[in-house]
């Protein structure tokens, strides 16, 4: 950054400049200008002027209270700024807001937006990593945590970074790999009390998955949480002599937390091999579960798995939303996941305890259902050396695109998938710097594939409506929810939407000519409500 930049950052920031849009003095309450965003923060709920971590805030609900926008008038939205990314062509990112600084990632580059005008208040440059395979390869980067004056940021090739919030500056770097280029990292950290919460990607690539803390203002490792348990540990038993350092199991979505329960939920990855299940007999702990953590200590205090000895690579990286509500009866703590491998489940996250599963995609042919221990009724369908079809498919009946939930309608908000793939099995020596499927999948012939945005009743698992999408089913976009009784998502045909939270009636929607690959949120800047979604390359911001 010039000189002159790193003035008018400070300005822009401390709210000096007369910029279009910029904070007036007297309702930035001085953030802006200190950018100290106190840990407490991060505990507010619901979401309100601030969005302030990749989910909003810690349930992973993605609820909005802002109302400003609502169904009567949401048809006046119109688009306020584009911010375009030059190094991105499928940007994955949601964007943070504090004090009407927006806060952007893009590869491995980050930005510092006004969020009022779009413009350009710094900008953090690093090259892409070379040789890296699968997901990492891409590039992709999902977001920013804040806390104080500091921004942090994942690396494609798995580093921690922290930047400093007024100027973009590197403060600390910190590797939390050993250099094997089979990790990588997609997500967002999560910050939680003083640590920083990572996980890498690589579930497919033959590597140990994990979860890691590092304390927030040295980049110091406080604990690691091996997802694949070691010779001896308890899970073991699915992992003989060194499959342990292969299975897999990686971490590459935020998790949530609950602070009166002080427990961390993450959800993990598929073991590898992905299609042949000989080198790792077992359930395969903890792969496909979402796993119950201390955050200061990173013990382990439950797990759910949902796919025992998944043959499919059916991840349960999907977001644990954190719902309080009576159920049966019961004022309860409840996770609510709608989960890869086609089945919508309710558990008690105090515990652990399974509630109940409902099948959500009507092309589901790898389990009859679901037992009153939360394991899956098997059909018998699974990979062959020739080829078997399985529904759902590769890509899954949901997958990491964000769901939401609206505590007004009391309605879970995702979209599903329908898809079938063929699955082959094969026999595949791990090679370091390759990918370690064993062997494949490819498309079903004769199966279309379609999305459909989806409202389920978390009290009674069952459908309230669903909405179809036109196009094939190709998209990455998540959901968002708000007081002013609407979902916003990205569609199947590149728009940005806004439909009924409480019907599923369609109400706006706007062309953005870009598939949608990330998710959407709201701030509000002068009283005035936001809603952000990015498509393609772009960064769009909608207002009234």
């Amino acid at each position: 950054m010039s000189r002159r930049g790193y003035f008018l950052a400070e300005a822009v920031l401390a709210g000096c400049l007369a910029l279009p849009g910029n904070l007036a003095p007297s309702e930035q309450n001085s953030g802006a200008a200190k950018m100290d965003l106190a840990p407490e923060k991060l505990l507010s709920q619901p979401i309100g002027a601030n969005w302030l971590s990749y989910n909003g805030d810690y349930t992973g609900r993605r609820f909005s209270s802002l109302d400003q926008i609502n169904k009567n008038n949401v048809g006046q939205l119109r688009v306020s700024w584009v911010f375009h990314s030059p190094n991105s062509s499928a940007l994955e990112v949601t964007p943070v807001v504090y004090e009407g600084v927006m806060f952007v990632t893009s590869a491995n580059d980050a930005y510092a937006l006004d969020a009022q005008t779009g413009r350009i208040v710094w900008h953090y440059a690093r090259p892409v990593t070379q040789g890296l395979i699968d997901d990492a390869a891409e590039h992709h980067n999902r977001g920013v945590a804040i806390w104080h004056s500091r921004v942090y940021m994942e690396t494609d090739n798995a580093h921690l970074l922290c930047l400093d919030a007024r100027s973009g500056n590197l403060i600390w770097d910190v590797a939390y790999t050993d250099g094997n280029r089979n990790y990588g990292a997609t997500s967002a950290p999560l910050l939680v009390k003083d640590k920083l919460i990572v996980g890498t990607s690589g579930g497919d690539d033959g590597v140990r998955g994990f979860v890691s803390a590092y304390d927030a203002e040295s980049g110091k490792l406080a604990w690691r949480f091996w997802t694949i348990p070691g010779p001896g540990e308890p899970g073991s038993e699915s992992w003989p002599g060194k499959a342990y350092l292969l299975g897999g199991g990686t971490t590459w979505m935020p998790g949530t937390f609950d602070p009166e329960l002080n427990t961390l939920f993450w959800g993990t990855s598929n073991p590898a091999p992905d299609f042949n299940g000989d080198t790792r007999p077992g359930d395969d702990l903890y792969t496909d579960c979402v796993v119950a953590l201390d955050p200061d200590t990173g013990k382990l205090k439950w797990h759910f798995q949902f796919t025992p000895h998944d043959l499919y690579d059916y991840d349960a990286t999907e977001t644990p939303v954190l719902v309080d509500a009576e159920y049966q009866g019961k004022a309860r703590k409840l996770l609510v996941e709608a989960n890869r491998n086609g089945y919508f489940y309710v558990l008690d996250r105090a515990d652990g305890k399974f509630l109940a599963a409902v099948p959500f995609a009507e092309k589901l042919n790898w389990a009859k259902g679901i037992d009153r221990n939360g394991r899956p009724v098997l059909t018998g369908v699974v990979p062959t050396e020739k080829g078997t079809r399985v529904c759902p498919g590769f890509s899954g009946a949901t997958n990491w695109y964000a769901p939401s939930y609206n505590p007004s309608t009391g309605l879970f908000y995702f979209l599903a998938s329908e898809n079938c793939s063929i699955y082959f099995r094969g026999k595949q020596k791990f090679v370091p710097g390759q990918m370690y499927y064993a062997t494949g999948a490819k498309r079903s012939p004769g199966d279309t594939s379609k999305k459909i945005l989806v409202a389920y009743d978390v009290t009674t698992a069952k459908a309230a409506w669903k909405y179809p999408q036109v196009g094939s089913g190709h998209s990455s976009a998540g959901t968002m929810t708000t007081a002013g009784g609407l979902v916003f998502f990205g569609d199947d045909a590149e728009s940005f939407e806004a439909v009924d939270a409480g019907t599923g009636a369609p109400l706006w929607h706007f062309s953005t000519g870009q598939n949608i690959t990330a998710s959407p949120m709201s701030f509000s800047v002068n009283g005035n409500q936001q809603v952000v979604i990015a498509a393609g390359s772009d960064v769009f911001c909608f207002r009234l």
